[in-house]
């Protein structure tokens, strides 16, 4: 018998390198990591945002999603809305950034070799708005997370108290403080694709 694949969306665990993530940033500096009880005010800052996002491209949007902590009621988070575009091309930055950059977003991480990921952002509300390419698999893996978290609470409440637990430690830069989730975001995710009846998936636990 053959062995069981593992999930079309299964990622290694690994953490960033953060002489990477400092090459990648093309603009500011990362934000000091703060995070804050859920705020109902957050699905009307996204809208706020993905109005402004679709005012400025219209139907170059293909798709644009409110992702990351923002996104889950009750879920502690830092208080940045995080948002997912796709359009026709991420590398192709002539067709969408300076309408993004006319509607007040500013270009901060562009990462050619992982996927052709772009992140600009905005002050007012803060946002990271992270640009891909159709095919891309991380809009996925994002929306999968969200959803997750969405209808477990346990797994939730979890997540919140280390987050929580880790932004006491004071750090400075955000891919830091994203390596010491690592590891139990790796897990959940363990628990998505093993649960997700579209697709088999052979366990890969952490070494």
């Amino acid at each position: 018998m053959g062995r069981v694949p593992t999930h079309p969306l299964w990622r290694p665990y690994e953490l960033a390198d953060l002489d990477d993530v400092a090459k990648a940033r093309v603009s500011g500096r990362s934000r000091p990591v703060v995070v804050v009880p859920y705020d109902d005010g957050w699905p009307a800052r996204y809208a706020e945002v993905a109005a402004r996002v679709r005012a400025a491209l219209g139907d170059r949007v293909l798709r644009l999603d409110h992702v990351g902590s923002t996104a889950v009621p009750g879920l502690a988070a830092k208080p940045v809305i995080d948002a997912d575009l796709t359009v026709r091309d991420s590398a192709d930055e002539p067709s969408y950034l300076p309408a993004l950059e006319a509607a007040g977003f500013e270009l901060r991480v562009r990462e050619p070799e992982w996927e052709e990921h772009r992140v600009v952002v905005t002050e007012g509300p803060m946002t990271n708005l992270h640009v891909w390419s159709p095919g891309s698999p991380e809009p996925l893996r994002t929306a999968a997370f969200r959803d997750w978290l969405r209808s477990h609470p346990d797994d939730r409440d979890a997540y919140g108290a280390l987050k929580v637990e880790l932004a006491g430690r004071g750090f400075s830069e955000v891919m830091d403080y994203n390596n010491h989730k690592s590891a139990m975001v790796y897990d959940l995710y363990e628990r998505i694709f093993t649960a997700d009846p579209a697709h088999q998936h052979d366990p890969q636990p952490r070494a």
